[in-house]
């Protein structure tokens, strides 16, 4: 199970960091940068409220579907016939609340469009993660990985058009981006479809009323799981454009450094995309978990802590490479933002651990608590601190619920606690930390301190056996492994 872990993580990552980075970087980054920062923030609060009730779309069905294909492959055809018809009615159910509520909150007639586009997107990225859940439920982990970056690959396609083909005689704006974005969701959702179809022995479009209250018994905690997650992470940009008289503008400014966490955040999501699934067999099957638990927190905590002690000592340098405007501000949100990463990829591991174990009563209350604390932090913060508050009230929250879960995850599978580990781990947090001190006082240049910072850091991680190579090329050749 490691040695697939590590192929098919090894593929995921390749794909995702040869298409995400230009989607992120090239593409949303030009975006922000050619509308103005008041139209970009308004449409990053709204984005963010568009994924609020996203869970009325899925109700816990992915990660239950996973799960459960993942150990009973014989269930596909009769999931797939109730779940497709049930993704329907709960997109009717999405689209009522999420407009019911923004009508309540004052939403005028031009964002509401705006909404409707952003929502349509909801239900399209919904459809297509459920789709998907079914092909790595499969195991079919190369497949998978090849369609993560389809959607992202079309809207590539399409901006690059929209920017700079100057094929249409009109002027760039923010709907288009939007349009781009529902056309690309669109055609892979047709494509996916296609391919689980071909998986399935037979596929009905029927209503099963039994079916579906077995799968809303079964997927409710799920379901609640998911909603008060959604809520502490997508919160921030939504509270700062209502509670501040220039909103628009602050949460602009906090969407510069989101950018950066978010981007960084695919890597967490692609491991607890692989890590589900396999989890869920293994616990199945009674094998240990401890070995590939240590793996896979340490091929994603050494990217997260060196990410984030760079983006802290060079938070300016990188938001005036990037942006054209607000890059003191946005610079300043980016040093806690990416500590809050830290947080994030290690919650990818222990929380995804759990939720394959069906730990999810404590999970959920985990997650009520951190939804709440976050928004009293919020309101607490953000008048105060602005953007900035809303970045301290993550970063308080999400190191708060991750050492909770590593708790209540030692305790769930009787971990032995590796003090060996723990004390490189440290030993390698403080020696990148002096590391980056001695590169910003004697070495000048912002590329070649980064490249000098990454190529030590890694060399580092080696040494010490943060990252061991001997062990990963020994589960790559071993195939029992």
């Amino acid at each position: 199970m490691q040695r697939k872990f590590i192929t098919n993580l090894a593929l995921l990552l390749f794909l995702n960091f040869l298409i995400k980075p230009f989607w992120i970087f090239g593409i949303d980054r030009t975006v922000q940068n050619t509308v103005s920062a008041e139209e970009y923030g308004t449409y990053f609060a709204l984005f963010n409220f568009s994924m609020l009730f996203n869970i009325l779309l899925d109700v816990g069905i992915t990660n239950y579907n996973n799960k459960n294909i993942a150990l009973h492959k014989q269930l596909l055809s009769k999931y797939f016939s109730g779940i497709v018809v049930f993704k329907f009615l709960l997109a009717v159910i999405y689209f009522l609340v999420t407009f019911v509520v923004g009508y309540m909150v004052g939403y005028d007639s031009s964002r509401f469009y705006m909404l409707l586009f952003l929502s349509i997107n909801q239900f399209l990225i919904s459809f297509i993660q459920y789709l998907r859940s079914n092909i790595a439920g499969l195991q079919l982990f190369t497949l998978d990985s090849m369609l993560s970056v389809l959607d992202k690959t079309l809207m590539i396609g399409f901006c690059v058009v929209l920017l700079w083909g100057n094929v249409f005689d009109v002027e760039f704006q923010l709907m288009h981006f939007v349009y781009a974005q529902t056309l690309a969701y669109s055609i892979t959702l047709f494509i996916v479809f296609g391919i689980v179809l071909t998986k399935t022995r037979h596929f009905k479009f029927k209503l099963d009323k039994s079916f579906l209250f077995l799968i809303l018994k079964q997927t409710y905690p799920y379901a609640l799981l998911v909603l008060t997650m959604t809520f502490y992470y997508r919160l921030d940009a939504i509270m700062l454009d209502m509670m501040l008289e220039d909103g628009e503008r602050q949460a602009s400014i906090y969407a510069q450094a989101y950018r950066l966490m978010d981007a960084s955040n695919q890597i967490g999501v692609l491991f607890a995309a692989l890590l589900l699934p396999m989890f869920a067999n293994m616990i199945k099957n009674n094998k240990k978990l401890d070995e590939l638990v240590k793996l896979s927190f340490s091929l994603l905590f050494v990217p997260a802590i060196v990410l984030a002690v760079f983006s802290y000592t060079f938070s300016k340098e990188i938001m005036e490479l990037l942006y054209d405007s607000n890059t003191t501000e946005s610079a300043n949100v980016l040093s806690v933002l990416m500590a809050c990463f830290v947080a994030i990829a290690s919650t990818y591991i222990f929380g995804t651990l759990l939720t394959a174990n069906g730990s999810l009563k404590i999970l959920n209350k985990l997650a009520i608590g951190g939804m709440l604390l976050n928004f009293i932090l919020n309101l607490v913060l953000i008048p105060r601190f602005q953007a900035e508050g809303s970045a301290i009230a993550s970063l308080i929250t999400q190191f708060l619920i991750v050492v909770l879960q590593i708790i209540v995850a030692k305790k769930v599978f009787n971990f032995s606690i590796n003090y060996k580990f723990i004390g490189a781990v440290t030993l390698y947090v403080l020696m990148i930390i002096t590391l980056i001190n001695g590169i910003s006082m004697y070495i000048s240049g912002f590329v070649i301190q980064f490249i000098v910072f990454i190529s030590i850091s890694i060399v580092l991680g080696i040494t010490m056996r943060i990252i061991n190579l001997k062990k990963m090329y020994q589960i790559v050749v071993d195939r029992e492994l």
